[in-house]
């Protein structure tokens, strides 16, 4: 009886993994395969002439800078709001978590235009500023790193909110009450009991929207401009504009790796932040 429930299990679990294989892992392994190769033999020349140029170097330093600025804004602004949802009764809450993820429901397009409308040289923003006289001439907000930013958060920062939700809702109101009648204040019991019991979710919710700000293309290709250019955008233009795939399967590759990289440092800061308890 046993036998037969796990054949039944692999037998349901066969559909997707075949779908998976053929088109997830079999296009990602010969993407991979092939920028190793040359002539049928193995290099690491592609590689080599990646790490040389200045071009290259500098734009995977902006794509990891831009991901980690937007990750810490992200937690930084979400850990409030999640905290607050966290605390709200029930009827609330789910009025509350679908606000937060109502930008998730949109077209990322239709909100990276949408943003150029607010950002851009006679926008609402800059018009509001010259407005109230804090600015004479408008300030440029668009078509910069500063406006990729802004796009990121506002497109990942849900995912931190609902990271952060489903572990704050579920920390005991008891151990804030225990705290309190030991002598700390608010502010103590928040930092000694809340803040450590949600580490977990908010790695979980860092690492989603860390992984989301380095390989998104379309807020980057439409508010940052030609002068911002990440990698996802300069795989893009390799691949569909100069037709050199072998080049855009490098940098496809090095974005996947360093991915892999700076998600195994944070799951690895998460594991010793465990131990300490």
């Amino acid at each position: 009886m046993v036998k037969v429930k796990k054949y039944s299990f692999y037998l349901l679990l066969a559909p997707g993994f075949l779908f998976l294989l053929v088109f997830a892992i079999l296009p990602l392994v010969m993407l991979i395969s092939g920028s190793f190769a040359s002539e049928g033999s193995f290099t690491l020349s592609r590689y080599i002439e990646f790490f040389k140029d200045d071009y290259y170097i500098t734009i995977l330093l902006r794509t990891l800078k831009l991901a980690l600025i937007s990750t810490v804004i992200s937690a930084v602004l979400g850990f409030p709001t999640a905290y607050y949802i966290s605390k709200t009764n029930v009827n609330k809450r789910g009025l509350y978590i679908a606000l937060s993820v109502f930008p998730m429901l949109t077209s990322p397009v239709v909100r990276s235009f949408s943003w150029m409308v607010i950002l851009g040289k006679y926008g609402i923003v800059n018009n509001l500023l010259i407005k109230i006289g804090l600015i004479r001439e408008p300030l440029s907000l668009l078509y910069n790193e500063f406006s990729i930013v802004v796009g990121f958060v506002y497109l990942f920062m849900p995912l931190m909110i609902l990271s952060l939700v489903g572990v704050l809702e579920n920390i005991d109101k008891d151990l804030i009450m225990a705290a309190e009648s030991l002598g700390a204040t608010r502010f103590k019991a928040f930092m000694k009991v809340i803040f450590p019991l949600s580490v977990p979710g908010l790695i979980v919710g860092s690492v989603l929207v860390f992984t989301g700000s380095l390989t998104a293309y379309t807020t980057p290709q439409l508010l940052g401009g030609t002068k911002s250019r990440v990698l996802a955008t300069v795989i893009y233009q390799n691949a569909m504009t100069l037709f050199d795939w072998d080049t855009a399967a490098v940098v496809a590759t090095i974005m996947i790796i360093v991915t892999i990289l700076v998600s195994g440092i944070i799951n690895s800061f998460a594991r010793k932040l465990n131990s300490r308890g």
